[in-house]
């Protein structure tokens, strides 16, 4: 058995979860989910109210998606009550962010600003004209967008200069000097 898959996903408090064959919709107080998983995996409510993942036999691709769908619940339920945020930090002169009412205009050394439009259910915020947080219920669109701004300017390996995730170490090289 999957040690991921066969730990039940715990219900809060103010969350509701309703099971339509493989299709499960959770609503709470940050806003509501669905996602239709795999036909072949069994999902259903305990007794004690907590939600249980099965696979029907052990061949490899009914095990391999008996630990992603129990992910996929558990991300659904804490998404819906305490959200995901991802930061983003941007390194170089010149290089800034502001929020507008449509999501972010940044700076990015182009001879252009670059104007991003949030999707639904995302909140871009420039903490600072460096940090930008990305938040939402969906932990999948949240890495999405991350990713989407990150791509527009990556880090470069020798000045470091770009957007970079919080806490990512950009290998840096040591340049036509050798290092000197």
């Amino acid at each position: 058995m999957s040690r991921i898959g066969r730990r039940p996903v715990a219900v809060p408090a103010g969350v509701d979860i309703t099971l339509d064959g493989n299709t499960v919709r959770v609503k709470g107080p940050r806003g509501e989910l669905q996602r239709t998983l795999h036909r072949d995996v069994i999902v259903r409510r305990e007794d004690d109210g907590q939600i249980v993942v099965e696979r029907p036999s052990d061949q490899p691709e009914h095990r391999s998606l008996h630990g992603l769908s129990r992910t996929l619940v558990a991300n659904m339920v804490e998404g819906v009550t305490t959200g995901f945020t991802k930061t983003l930090e941007i390194v170089g002169v010149g290089y800034r962010a502001e929020t507008k009412p449509f999501g972010l205009t940044l700076a990015l050394g182009y001879s252009h600003p670059i104007d991003y439009k949030a999707p639904p259910g995302i909140t871009l915020r420039a903490v600072n004209p460096t940090t930008v947080e990305v938040s939402g219920t969906d932990k999948e669109v949240v890495g999405q967008v991350a990713a989407e701004i990150r791509s527009l300017r990556p880090p470069e390996p020798y000045k470091g200069k770009g957007v970079k995730y919080q806490g990512e170490v950009i290998r840096r090289k040591a340049g036509k000097a050798g290092g000197k």
